[in-house]
């Protein structure tokens, strides 16, 4: 079981590396889950890539197979930013890397680009805010989880997450499974970071390749401020899949993948 040390935390990782030989020196995708999942949520991706990509996934810092800090833990996006990039580098080496980020691991994609650029070929960002003034719904979670736990807190979420019409029942359920999983603490001390940020002063800074990945159902994150995420990076990338709820990297991983694919065959600075 791979685990990264790293500042008091184990960081728990998995690669996917089955590119053929001939493929010289296969780029890496890291892949960044957001509140209240793991690293799980993007297997549906890893078929449409896996043949010319590295692929890095892991259990961020406070979920899954990770270290679960306590309660008051100081978190910010620094440190979590530096997770990314240690996870790269135990992976790839110093070779920068593409960075797929969903909900708060996309926040943390557009601060890593506008920070640290270099250590970046590409970004990409799913059902994420730039602004936590922008998320909707997040405050009532404290009040609720205190009164229902974390199984309550899941099961309130499920239709936000995904319309359970136009999903397979056992996806469905295995997401609320794993969501109820969540620490409660990582959850709520981590809405209220997202809720205390705004990069929206910083996206127009972003030189690295970017493409926005939204669904227009969203009830946390408006279609219309990924619209306006785009509208801020310089020569950004925009696709929006009409009435699909927030978790769209579990419900329509097979699709964005291959979004994924196109973007990258485009626009990797290395394909220059």
């Amino acid at each position: 079981m791979p685990i990264l040390d790293r500042q008091g935390a184990s960081l728990y990782y998995e690669v996917t590396a089955l590119a053929p030989p001939w493929v010289d020196t296969p780029e890496t995708i890291v892949f960044h889950h957001g509140v209240g999942i793991t690293s799980e949520t993007w297997l549906e991706w890893l078929p449409a890539l896996a043949d010319r990509y590295r692929l890095v996934r892991f259990d961020m810092r406070g979920f899954g197979r990770s270290t679960i800090p306590g309660p008051g833990f100081p978190w910010s996006l620094d440190l979590l930013a530096d997770d990314v990039v240690a996870v790269a580098r135990a992976t790839a080496g110093d070779a920068p890397f593409h960075l797929v980020g969903e909900s708060l691991g996309g926040t943390l994609a557009l601060h890593l680009a506008t920070r640290r650029p270099h250590a970046l070929l590409t970004a990409t960002i799913c059902s994420t805010s730039h602004r936590g003034a922008s998320i909707q719904c997040v405050r009532e979670w404290r009040d609720f989880i205190g009164v229902h736990g974390m199984a309550g807190w899941s099961a309130m979420m499920m239709p936000r997450r995904m319309d359970p019409t136009r999903v397979p029942v056992v996806l469905y359920e295995w997401f609320e499974r794993e969501q109820a999983k969540s620490d409660a603490n990582a959850v709520l001390d981590l809405a209220d970071l997202l809720i205390g940020t705004d990069l929206t002063d910083e996206l127009a800074r972003i030189t690295v390749p970017t493409l926005v990945l939204s669904p227009d159902s969203s009830p946390f994150v408006p279609l219309e401020v990924a619209l306006e995420i785009h509208g801020r990076i310089p020569r950004s990338e925009v696709r929006i899949y009409p009435g699909v709820r927030h978790a769209i990297v579990a419900s329509h991983g097979r699709e964005l993948s291959l979004a994924l694919r196109d973007f990258l065959e485009r626009r990797s600075p290395t394909r220059r």
